[in-house]
């Protein structure tokens, strides 16, 4: 009868959809990098505070009162100048340095083994942001590629703001850092692990078509209601109406003018005066005109008067 109930036993499940989580990769190292593994793990404040902590939520409080940032090194704890290639620092590797509290805690959460809905805690978690980055880089070094966008998409858009750089300065959200963890592999001086290239090229598909389906809508040309003669015009607009409202407004019940009739009586008194002096300019050239054509008048009169003169008495000497 035992045989029988032990054949009618369902296999245990560890998809997502059930509580326990399954681990993907070598679930030795968390596929974190052996250089910051080995510094995890002969860190005292790993080796010694955090041994202590045993339950998850002693470990979540811990994050929220020593979490700063989200590199895997402290500030200024590597020494990498003068190193090239692969000793550079650039992916991980070469002189370690201080590894940070985050990933001291990302560990010691692995070392917790934690379920599904104990990650889910981390993610929607509301007194720190770092609580929840590190629920997010969590899935990411251990949850199975394929499962990756499942996880992610109901944050993809998510705008609560989070430094995850050491020293603060880069603010970003954490839709940006989600996004990031499934379409990049570099996470500061470190690497995620590699995503297999067909996954990829999935994750990047359904990515686009969530982008699609989530972009704002165009803004809509504005409709008017159609008026008797059945045309889609807009209303007309009462400029007058407007136009003396405002000046009401401006200027009270006074004229809405008298604050420019000052002016406007100064510009008129202004043209009045230079056509008078226009006026007096063009009778001060006709005087002038007619006073120089005066003296040859008179000297031609002169002349014709002497020459009538000679020939009277010209004429007057062959009578004689």
């Amino acid at each position: 009868m035992a045989d029988v109930e032990d054949c009618q036993q369902k296999p245990q499940k560890t998809g997502k959809q059930h509580n326990v989580l399954p681990i993907w990769g070598n679930e030795q190292t968390m596929n974190l990098n052996p250089l910051i593994l080995a510094n995890i793990q002969g860190s005292s404040y790993f080796k010694v505070h955090l041994f202590k902590l045993k339950t998850y939520h002693e470990v979540v409080d811990e994050i929220y009162y020593q979490v700063k940032h989200l590199e895997p090194w402290e500030r200024g704890s590597r020494k990498t100048a003068g190193q090239t290639g692969m000793c550079g620092g650039v992916r991980g590797v070469g002189a370690g340095g201080i590894v940070s509290t985050a990933f001291c805690l990302l560990y010691k959460l692995y070392t917790l083994r934690l379920t599904r809905k104990q990650v889910n805690g981390l993610l929607t978690h509301s007194d720190s942001p770092f609580i929840r980055a590190l629920g997010f880089m969590y899935i990411r070094y251990t949850q199975p590629p394929a499962d990756l966008f499942d996880w992610y998409v109901d944050y993809l858009n998510d705008e609560e703001e989070i430094e995850p750089r050491a020293g603060g300065g880069n603010a970003t959200t954490i839709g940006t850092l989600v996004r990031q963890m499934l379409t990049k592999l570099d996470w500061f001086s470190t690497l995620f692990p590699r995503i297999p290239v067909p996954i990829q090229k999935q994750i990047e598909q359904r990515l686009a078509e969530f982008n699609r389906q989530n972009a704002p809508p165009a803004q809509a040309a504005p409709s008017y209601q159609r008026n008797n003669a059945g045309s889609n015009a807009p209303p007309p607009r009462d400029d007058r109406r407007e136009h003396d409202d405002r000046d009401r407004r401006d200027y009270g019940d006074q004229d809405r003018y008298s604050k420019d009739r000052p002016r406007r009586d100064e510009r008129d008194r202004d043209r009045d005066r230079d056509r008078d002096r226009e006026r007096r300019d063009r009778d001060r050239k006709d005087r002038d005109r007619h006073r120089d054509r005066s003296p040859d008048r008179a000297r031609d009169r002169s002349s014709d008067r002497g020459r009538h003169r000679h020939r009277s008495r010209s004429r007057d000497r062959r009578h004689r």
